[in-house]
């Protein structure tokens, strides 16, 4: 699938950008994983949010965010990110798929890409354990809905 903006800020917050590209976990772990499945068993293995910040003390890029860049390197094809989007492993693999059409997928298709998924009802909890949950379709639709910060 063609990258729709930027092909190097992948539309992406200019700070959250450059605390991705300088955490540790970026340029040790994700740098070193080099095709779509060995990023989603570590989506599958290491993401517990998708928020872009990590919480608590610790404030650099989430991991989920340094994957989805990691995704936006390798410059997905289509059946990768249904994949994604229709995985049953972990919903966090679905989030970050969701998450990667709503930064570089061309606007006009997202909703192409999203319309079956709106009413999905797998639950899970984007801002991490013991938070709030939300169906899949809430938040698809919220991704949808909200303004993603652009540099």
């Amino acid at each position: 699938m063609e990258i729709y903006g930027s092909n190097t800020t992948y539309n992406l917050e200019n700070v959250l950008r450059q605390n991705i590209l300088g955490s540790d976990y970026y340029r040790q772990t994700c740098t070193s994983l080099n095709n779509w499945s060995d990023i989603v068993d570590e989506i599958y293995e290491n993401v517990d949010h998708v928020e872009p910040w990590m919480s608590g003390n610790a404030r650099g890029a989430s991991s989920a965010f340094c994957l989805l860049h990691r995704l936006f390197t390798l410059k997905l094809n289509p059946k990768q990110i249904k994949d994604m989007l229709d995985h049953r492993d972990s919903p966090y693999i679905r989030a970050v798929g969701f998450l990667y059409l709503r930064y570089v997928a061309d606007p006009k298709t997202l909703w192409s890409w999203c319309a079956l998924y709106v009413k999905d009802q797998e639950m899970f909890a984007p801002s991490g354990p013991e938070q709030k949950e939300v169906t899949m379709g809430d938040y698809v639709r919220d991704l949808l809905l909200s303004q993603v910060g652009c540099s």
